[in-house]
């Protein structure tokens, strides 16, 4: 399976910001935007990744996270010049997904939580149809909102529903099978112009293909796209390392813990950081972990 950040858009919620910056570029603490949602590709075992992004940004993500090789990974980039919609994620990387399965994941989702990696992994495994999660909000109005049976079946989809059928959000990651670029092509745009996730959901469910995971109360999913968001989002991030003296969302660590790295690679790219706690986290695996 292969991994899709959609890093694009004008982030107008977050001026002045992001006039001159992307988004995903902002730093959540200790560590760039970007970084969340590609770790959880990481801990899914997806190697490779495409960041799509708007053409004045993608020099600055290309300039941070290179060709992914130091991760044992492999990146690759391109534009949507103007946003239209998250469906269109597969348009632009139809040749990027080829023959594969792929998962496309938000650039300003930020997800933490025990049993996560398992999750996401067995989500990978995905051959036939799409998956989609559900994450308990006590204000269901606000996002779109997905009805499932017991089974995990969905039954409905909904996008800020004045009355909502469930207290189950849809967070911005997204399991598919290699029909997707098809079903994005027959997908219309909407009113806004844009060509829609959930009608693209829509399409699995009407074929009876679209499954939902639900996100159990440990897991914390947390939209970093307001000023307030963002904060909290630092907050929270800077609490849970401080108190646990474990670091979240760094690429160096889960590319050494998956194996994509030899400790050698770990312990030269934590002696390129050194001088600030990031670094000196890194060599600190390096010193204990026999």
């Amino acid at each position: 399976m292969k991994g899709i950040i959609l890093a694009g858009g004008k982030g107008t919620r977050l001026y002045p910001l992001t006039i001159s910056t992307s988004k995903q570029m902002l730093p959540v603490y200790d560590k760039p935007m970007i970084y969340y949602p590609l770790s959880m590709l990481m801990l899914a075992d997806i190697r490779e990744v495409l960041i799509i992004s708007t053409p004045d940004a993608l020099p600055a993500f290309r300039e941070l996270l290179k060709d992914g090789s130091q991760w044992g990974m492999k990146f690759e980039y391109a534009e949507q010049a103007v946003p239209r919609g998250l469906a269109d994620a597969f348009l632009v990387g139809r040749d990027f997904i080829g023959d594969s399965e792929v998962c496309l994941i938000l650039g300003d989702n930020i997800f933490y939580g025990g049993g996560l990696g398992a999750l996401l992994k067995d989500s990978a495994l995905l051959k036939d149809g799409a998956i989609i999660f559900g994450y308990r909000v006590k204000d269901p109005e606000r996002y779109g909102i997905v009805e499932f049976d017991d089974q995990g079946n969905v039954l409905s989809l909904e996008e800020k529903p004045s009355k909502p059928k469930s207290d189950f959000a849809v967070p911005g990651i997204y399991f598919y099978d290699n029909q997707v670029v098809k079903h994005a092509e027959a997908v219309k745009p909407s009113a806004r112009g844009e060509i829609e996730i959930t009608d693209l959901n829509k399409i699995y469910l009407e074929q009876g293909n679209l499954k939902v995971k639900l996100l159990g109360r440990g897991v914390a999913w947390l939209d970093a796209g307001t000023h307030e968001s963002l904060l909290q989002a630092a907050l929270f991030i800077e609490a849970i390392q401080q108190r646990q003296g474990m670091m979240i969302s760094c690429p160096e660590e889960i590319a050494y813990r998956m194996g994509y790295i030899t400790k050698v690679q770990l312990e030269k790219l934590g002696q390129a950081l050194a001088g600030n706690s990031y670094g000196e986290y890194i060599l600190e695996i390096v010193k204990t972990d026999t």
